[in-house]
């Protein structure tokens, strides 16, 4: 509001009428008013015009479709073009050595296009077992939602597009097919039908999929390979009372079920010296590379000109020498790596040198600290981690009333995993978790809704002329050099557009973390929540009302009394931008996921000029891309929610929708089969948020049909859609809370129901036995305790619709358990991992191993030799090619510093 108030000042100062903003839009406006008759036509625009150029719906379609596809048809034969080359870029997870060989994908055939076939038969389950549930679960909600949007075709098109089409409104070619050309109250019934149909659908294939989700859940985290984590056993406590922060006590309160437990401590001075150790090694690995690799470089500058290279058996004899003294054959001591303490200023000393005495200091500083907080010596912080030695046991802590007091020992996580724990945010209590989140949720929903301001000023400056047109003192900026005002006007608000669309995931996932967010997970559903308000109202509401005021802003300053039916007639006409949005997404969204141009550029250039040691080759080469699920699920989300709050208004609007999410279903199947990980694991929370926003669509959908039927005055209808909407309201409510506590909690019965499956498929009736003395006294449906066969399905093979309508039925535990991966990783941990598993990493943290190239002059063995006095130092897997290039095994791609995963 500021910026616009001084924008009108600004105006009032340089015009000599004195007018605002608001006062040359009205003076505008009145002048189109006085051309345009009572008809609304303008006898200035001649009556030369078409039928196109009066209602330019197909046209501004074609425009859109046309260079989208050619766009699009570039990028695909790029990507089929350079896939045959570049497999590091797109298909890394066939063949890259730091993934285990069941966590990778079956390799594709190298032809152009013979590789289809392989991709299409590798069904989504393959993501399930080898990659995550979030990967999977995304792309069953995008076939889910093209599914519904190809069924809402089936359902409105035979019935809505006859009855728009001979509405008799006067609309041309698009418009034709759209709620607008239905003039006739009595047809606004048809619409009312069709509503009660699909939108039910609609709210059925959530409750089906919710159902769903259940039991795959269910499924997945009952399976051995998640039931045996560490995480699966343990439970984070937050806003632990000081009183309670005592080992004795926290023992006595969960009995003998507890196993261990870590009570988070203050590690701001530890984490210091470890930052400063950590910083300080690195400092020496790239020292010391430098050196070898000057050495090496002027070995063979030597060799060039006919004189000695020094091979390996000189080296040999001379690497237990002096320190530096084989270098120095080849290096010069002013040419030695030197820094500066401080900057310019500061005393110039030997890196290496400097290096190793500084870590003489800092590594047995290190360890004391790091024995001391394992002692318990620490300040204790209000979070505790209890690990159980049971799943059940874990789930009935999480289940209970922890604490007699409100917000005490809460809020309760479980399945944490070490690596996704905000540290800092552990030291959070209660009063200042709910400051925090009061302030932030506050500070998300302003900048929801003034977010248009910013980038209104970037369309500002897209569209210099007409506001030179407004605002005639302005027109000053047509004296600049037309190559700068093109460049203003064209690239600048481009590149800010980007930058400040790129901005706001960062802006939202920091506001979750501040908010106290203690897990990188919940952080990623706090910003799911806050990015699809974002999209819904700026990307659809405000996109959609200005369209279609827009349209009809300047005939309703001439007639405000028509100013409903004029709404009316061109709230609909909005949907033509989003069949073009559905158009642009669905060709560019899908290939340029599949091409990847920014990731394979920076991949290249990036790792050509900044990779200058072997670490940083190694984690360019290892780490795979991943994606950001808090970000990823509202985009499309929301295309779901626009495409089915158009259902009925626009239903043209369904077909786009359904091809468009369809294309982008199979750009994310191929990426998460073949190139992308994933780091965040919410467990699939993701998907049961996204089912429940997208009944967004449905209640819009029903609030835009009462209001168009009102403005049309069309009381019957209008009746029947508010009891429409009370019955999904109630329905709603009561899916909602049958479904809530199976989304946080797992059931005991089927706990008891896992042990005995188990048992069947080991083969083991002792252990089923076992099982029995426990108190579970029951065998799973369909399990033959005594066989090692699960036996078969307690159902028979039902048909498509029977397996559709009895989800309950045909997709329950039983069933879904066959999906999720057996096998696949044994679970079992070093005794000083379990030991450290929940520590702050600066207590855990190990002194890193340097890592430099070998050279044949023997440089870097007499290098680790010395420096390995101090600090561990190999030159093993890396070396110096012809060239006098750093070199490493990147087909193995188990250096040195490789480090197993860990399945926490």
């Amino acid at each position: 509001m500021d910026t616009l108030n001084a924008f009108n000042s600004a105006i009032q100062r340089r015009s000599p009428s004195g007018l605002t903003l608001e006062h040359v839009i009205q003076r505008r406006a009145f002048s189109f008013c006085q051309k345009t008759d009572v008809a609304g036509n303008n006898p200035e625009a001649g009556s030369a015009q078409d039928s196109t150029s009066n209602n330019p719906s197909l046209s501004s379609f074609l425009s859109t479709l046309i260079p989208t596809f050619l766009l699009a048809l570039a990028f695909i034969t790029l990507f089929l073009l350079l896939r045959r080359k570049f497999k590091r870029n797109y298909e890394p997870r066939t063949f890259l050595g730091s993934l285990r060989p069941q966590e990778r994908s079956p390799a594709l055939p190298n032809g152009l296009l013979n590789w289809f076939g392989t991709f299409s038969k590798v069904p989504d389950s393959f993501v399930l077992n080898h990659n995550s549930l979030d990967g999977f679960l995304l792309l069953r909600y995008l076939k889910v939602a093209s599914a519904t949007c190809l069924v809402g075709c089936c359902i409105t098109w035979p019935v809505l597009f006859p009855v728009n089409a001979t509405g008799k409104g006067g609309q041309k070619q698009l418009d034709l097919l759209s709620f607008g050309n239905v003039v006739d109250k009595n047809r606004y019934y048809a619409h009312v039908l069709i509503a009660w149909i699909f939108l039910g659908f609609v709210f059925y294939m959530v409750a089906r999929e919710s159902i769903y989700y259940v039991n795959l859940r269910q499924a997945y985290l009952l399976s051995p390979l998640y039931a045996k984590r560490m995480s699966s056993r343990t439970v984070l406590f937050t806003s632990v009372p000081k009183d309670y922060l005592d080992e004795g006590l926290l023992r006595r309160m969960f009995g003998k079920p507890l196993k261990n437990l870590w009570i988070a401590n203050d590690c701001e001075e530890i984490e210091g010296l470890v930052e400063e150790r950590d910083k300080v090694a690195m400092k020496l690995e790239a020292a010391e590379i430098k050196l070898i690799k000057l050495a090496n470089t002027n070995r063979l500058k030597a060799m060039k000109k006919g004189g000695q290279g020094g091979g390996p058996h000189g080296a040999a004899d001379e690497a237990n020498g002096e320190s530096g003294s084989l270098a120095a054959k080849w290096v010069p001591i002013k040419k030695r790596p030197t820094h500066r303490l401080k900057p310019i200023i500061g005393k110039k000393v030997d890196t290496i040198n400097w290096c190793r005495s500084e870590l003489e200091r800092l590594i047995p500083q290190v360890d004391a600290f790091q024995a001391a907080h394992r002692a318990g010596n620490g300040t204790f912080i209000p979070s505790v981690f209890v690990e159980f030695f049971h799943q059940s046991e874990a789930q009935s802590a999480y289940q209970s009333l922890t604490h007699h007091h409100a917000l005490h020992m809460a809020p309760r996580f479980i399945g944490v995993n070490p690596e996704e724990v905000i540290w800092k945010n552990l030291k959070i209590n209660w009063a200042s978790r709910v400051v925090r989140n009061i302030l932030t949720i506050a500070f998300v929903c302003l900048l929801i809704i003034f977010w248009s301001i910013p980038v209104g000023f970037v369309g500002i400056l897209s569209n210099i002329n007409s506001l030179i047109e407004l605002a005639p003192w302005l027109g000053w900026l047509h004296k600049i050099p037309s190559q700068i005002f093109g460049l203003i006007q064209g690239l600048l608000p481009a590149v800010l557009l980007a930058v400040l669309m790129a901005l706001l995931p960062i802006i939202l996932r920091q506001s979750a973390k501040i908010g106290g967010a203690p897990t990188l997970s919940a952080v990623e559903l706090r910003t799911q929540n806050s990015y699809f308000g974002f999209q819904v109202v700026q990307v659809f509401l405000i996109t959609t009302l200005t369209s279609a005021a827009s349209a009809s802003v300047t005939s309703i300053l001439c007639k405000p009394a028509d100013a409903p039916n004029l709404l009316a007639t061109n709230l609909p006409k909005a949907s033509n931008f989003y069949i073009s949005y559905f158009v642009l997404q669905g060709l560019t969204i899908s290939s340029g996921a599949l091409l990847g141009v920014a990731g394979l550029i920076l991949f290249r250039l990036l790792g050509k000029f900044l990779d200058s040691t072997p670490r940083k080759m190694y984690r360019r080469w290892s780490n795979l891309s991943a994606l950001g699920w808090g970000t990823v699920f509202p985009v499309y989300t929301n295309l779901t929610v626009i495409a089915i709050t158009y259902s009925i208004i626009a239903p043209l609007v369904l077909g786009f929708a359904t091809i468009g999410l369809y294309l982008i279903y199979l750009a994310y199947r191929y990426n998460l089969l073949f190139v992308v990980d994933s780091r965040v694991d919410t467990k699939g929370l993701v998907y049961p948020r996204a089912l429940q926003q997208t009944t967004t669509g449905a209640y819009l959908a029903i609030i835009c049909l009462i209001g168009l039927f009102g403005i049309k005055a069309a009381p019957g209808p209008i009746v029947l859609m508010v009891v429409f909407l009370i019955l999904v309201i109630l329905f709603h409510l009561s899916l909602n809370a049958a479904l809530e506590p199976l989304l946080k909690y797992l059931p005991k019965s089927l706990e008891a129901e896992e042990e005995s499956l188990l048992a069947s498929e080991d083969g083991g009736s002792a252990s089923a036995s076992n099982s029995m003395e426990k108190g579970n006294g029951f065998s799973a449906p369909g399990v033959d305790p005594t066989t090692k066969d699960l036996g078969p399905a307690p159902h028979k093979k039902p048909n498509f619709i029977t397996k559709f309508l009895r989800p309950d039925l045909y997709t329950d535990y039983h069933t879904l358990r066959r999906l999720v991966p057996r096998g696949f990783a044994e679970i079992s941990y070093d005794p000083v991992v379990e030991r450290d598993a929940y520590y702050h990493p600066s207590i855990s943290s190990q002194t890193p191993l340097l890592w430099v190239p070998r050279d044949e002059a023997g440089v870097s063995r007499q290098e680790c030799r010395h420096s390995g006095k101090v600090i561990p130092m190999t030159d093993e897997g890396a070396s110096f090619d012809d060239k006098g290039k750093i070199v490493w095994d990147e087909e193995g791609a188990r250096p040195p510093i490789w480090q197993e995963k860990i399945y926490y």
